[in-house]
């Protein structure tokens, strides 16, 4: 089998070099349903047949959401796709308003998605949206409204006629052709739809296999959202890899389907890696005696660790803790992970190097939509990996830095630019080809590349001294005590710092220390835990300069969420938002 060079052709590749039973699981009443490669293979040329009878043509663009991951999304990109269509996947979380946005904008004719409540929110703008000819359910959603299966009842109700016709449509898409638009959000607050070939995606997928430590018979576990271009990425990667899909029924579940699992691989993004980090750093504080003492022993150890060049002495010592304490942390992701992909932020470099002496491997990587997503990955072996550092460019990518540090990247995966807007494709893709992703940088070592942050989200205070904040909310947040953070003070005298405690450890806590906890808008006026978080900030100014030391902050009473605008699927901060929220609160600190 010839290697992939359009994103249907994965599946087919998969099917013929190694097929398996369990290609893809989704959890329904407590059981674990698996669908073989051969039955997606098979549904999926039913559902392009299906397809072709509604009317879809060549180039027709098709939205796809799903509240969660479930393998239906995954069958409508391969038929849409193989069908010559272009899918447009669309977050389940945005507004009604954006629908329309991108709908409009994309020309989207028909639309795919999970359940009733996204159903109703699609159909609240329907009638202006000119394109959109139907809407169909993956699962029964009542009131006679049609369904993905009764689409692909139609495909395999078809003869040899259709047959013959979908094999053409198949031959006749070029791996240059547009496969897919991904919108993000523009600086004017528009969405801007990235325009990916199936070259851009399926190049970055092959080459992504070399730095992947597992093959056929590792499980891997998907939660970050299908249509999210780096967990897309990643199940044409396992497809390729021989690797089964178990998608993880929500965010909540997370952890109890990983144990379910055991996964070999799954992707993270380093927010949930400091909440499990943060969960094992709270029941080791309610140990005692002699199992607390060789707990932090063993955690103390973990800041020591180093990939090369450690002591025999030191080797000896952490084989011993990997024994009676980190196998522990092993067992509760599964005890059989050997990689952990994150991506989407910059993860503390702490936090990477006690999970890597924990024996839990975190390949931090870099990327954006518009580069298909992977720029760069670390490898785990041969000396491939620099914790703190996002790795070495993969193969056939080139990165540079421009005077002012920001990342440069050119290579097959870049995009083929914005869709309706050469305006905006021409201020990000130079001349000659390089892509200007808005990253400031600088190279570490041979080569691997180290995030310093966003170029926008830098900024000089009053005083003329540059903030870096993502930095500076990665050192915040090693306490137990903050969740979240936000450093702000752009041309003020100072920086200021936002925290969203974390609610359940503030619980444990005045559990512990036998203070009454009523609730958490009260919480953070209670001068003792005020007081306590201060001091914790305070210990972690010592790291910066003079001039970055945040010198007030504001404890903010609700927790920043998904749903309340704050955060972005893949739990980035919404800075402009956040902002907006707390603005009276911005004011009075500088009073």
């Amino acid at each position: 089998m010839k290697t992939p060079t359009r994103l249907f052709d994965f599946a087919y590749y998969a099917l013929a070099t190694h097929p398996r039973p369990d290609a893809l699981n989704v959890k329904r009443n407590g059981q674990w349903i698996p669908l073989s490669t051969a039955d997606f293979v098979d549904t999926s040329r039913a559902f392009s047949k299906g397809l072709m009878a509604l009317g879809m043509e060549p180039g027709d663009k098709v939205g796809i959401i799903s509240t969660n991951n479930r393998h239906e999304w995954n069958l409508c990109d391969q038929a849409i796709l193989q069908a010559g269509g272009i899918d447009v996947p669309v977050y389940p979380t945005i507004s009604a308003e954006e629908y329309k946005f991108i709908f409009n904008d994309a020309g989207v004719k028909y639309c795919f998605l999970s359940d009733r409540s996204l159903f109703d929110k699609v159909n609240s703008i329907a009638k202006e949206v000119p394109t959109l000819q139907g809407i169909y359910c993956f699962e029964d959603c009542g009131d006679d409204i049609p369904t993905l299966e009764s689409v692909i009842a139609s495909g395999r109700a078809t003869g040899d006629e259709a047959e013959t016709a979908l094999n053409e449509r198949m031959s006749a898409v070029e791996p240059q052709d547009l496969a897919t638009l991904i919108y993000t959000s523009g600086t004017t607050g528009l969405p801007k739809g990235v325009m990916l070939s199936h070259h851009n995606i399926a190049s970055s997928t092959i080459v992504s296999r070399e730095r992947l430590p597992v093959g056929p018979e590792a499980r891997g576990v998907s939660f970050l959202p299908l249509c999210h271009s780096y967990e897309r990425m990643m199940v044409y990667l396992y497809m390729y890899s021989g690797v089964g899909v178990y998608y993880a029924e929500s965010m909540e579940t997370i952890g109890d389907n990983i144990r379910e699992v055991k996964p070999h691989v799954f992707t993270a993004v380093p927010r949930l890696l400091e909440k499990v980090y943060d969960k094992i750093m709270d029941k080791g504080k309610n140990l005692t005696g002699v199992k607390r003492a060789l707990f932090f022993w063993a955690v103390d150890l973990a800041e020591e660790f180093d990939l090369y060049g450690k002591s025999t002495w030191y080797k000896f010592r952490l084989a011993i803790a990997r024994k009676i304490i980190f196998s522990k942390w092993r067992e509760a992701l599964g005890g059989e992970v050997k990689t952990i992909a994150s991506g989407a932020a910059a993860l503390n470099p702490r936090l990477a190097r006690i999970f890597a002496a924990a024996g839990l491997s975190i390949q931090e990587g870099y990327g954006l939509t518009e580069t298909s997503p992977v720029v760069t990955v670390n490898m785990p072996v041969d000396r491939g990996m620099l914790l703190g550092t996002v790795g070495p460019a993969i193969r056939g990518v080139q990165i540079k830095l421009a005077e002012d540090g920001e990342v440069l990247v050119k290579g097959p995966n870049v995009m083929l630019g914005y869709y309706n807007r050469p305006d905006l494709t021409a201020e990000v893709i130079t001349s000659d080809g390089w892509l200007k992703t808005g990253d400031i940088g600088a190279f570490v070592g041979d080569g691997f590349l180290k995030i310093v942050d966003r170029k926008k989200e830098i900024f000089k205070t009053s005083g003329g001294k540059y903030i870096a904040p993502q930095h500076m909310e990665n050192v915040y947040k090693e306490s137990p005590f903050i969740e979240q953070c936000l450093v702000a003070g752009e041309n003020q005298k100072f920086p200021v710092l936002f925290v969203q405690p974390d609610f359940a450890f503030l619980r444990s806590y005045c559990q512990r220390k036998g203070i009454v906890y009523t609730t958490d808008a009260e919480m953070v006026k209670n001068p003792t835990l005020v007081a306590r978080i201060n001091k914790e900030v305070d210990k972690s100014n010592g790291q910066f300069g003079q001039w970055e030391q945040v010198k007030k902050i504001h404890l903010c009473d609700s927790q920043w969420t998904i749903n309340g605008g704050q955060m972005t699927p893949t739990l980035k901060l919404k800075r402009k938002a956040i902002m907006t929220q707390y603005a009276a609160a911005y004011e009075a600190m500088y009073v």
